[in-house]
């Protein structure tokens, strides 16, 4: 995949469409909250979802629930690190999550849902201990990926909550459970 095929990310000030959530109205401090919360919430859909839904993929185009989980962990953890380099270094250009190609390479739908939700609470605890190391100054800091792309840190904590806020709808979505 070349550059010239990413998505762009989204806004500073982002609107979803679809949670709906406003980037500007969430605070660093709600954000941390949520993804601190998230593991549970994330756990609580899964069991309650039949076992034989877990992995179909209801369309060609649209991960199962299985893939949406470990999505969920490895956008923690690389959004940890990301953090982590916008913090000390002087704007790190960030690295593609090559989402697709780690769902295939990786075999996401073949996971040990268990493992993987236990590996979601941990990624999601090191976020919040990384958001707990910035100092007020840092979160006007930036990082940057595809030409004309500059994101502050504000953001990278904003666009984390939106990634699990929105990838729990869609996992409850998939596994037809009413929220």
């Amino acid at each position: 995949m070349s550059s010239e095929e990413l998505p762009p990310l989204a806004a500073e000030d982002h609107v979803c469409d679809v949670c709906p959530l406003v980037y500007s109205e969430v605070s660093i401090e709600d954000a941390v909250r949520a993804i601190g919360d998230l593991p549970a919430a994330v756990r609580d859909a899964v069991r309650a979802i039949p076992p034989q839904a877990l992995r179909r993929r209801p369309g060609p185009q649209v991960w199962s629930v299985a893939e949406y989980l470990c999505h969920l962990r490895d956008v923690y953890m690389t959004f940890t690190i990301r953090l982590h380099r916008t913090r000390k270094e002087d704007r790190p250009a960030l690295e593609p999550m090559f989402n697709d190609l780690r769902a295939r390479r990786f075999r996401y739908n073949e996971c040990d849902l268990a493992a993987v939700l236990d590996e979601l609470a941990a990624a999601a605890l090191g976020f919040g201990d990384e958001a707990a190391r910035m100092e007020e100054q840092d979160w006007d800091r930036v990082a940057t990926r595809l030409p004309g792309e500059q994101r502050t840190a504000r953001w990278l904590v904003r666009q984390a909550m939106h990634e699990g806020v929105h990838h729990l709808g869609d996992i409850r979505r998939i596994g037809g459970i009413s929220r």
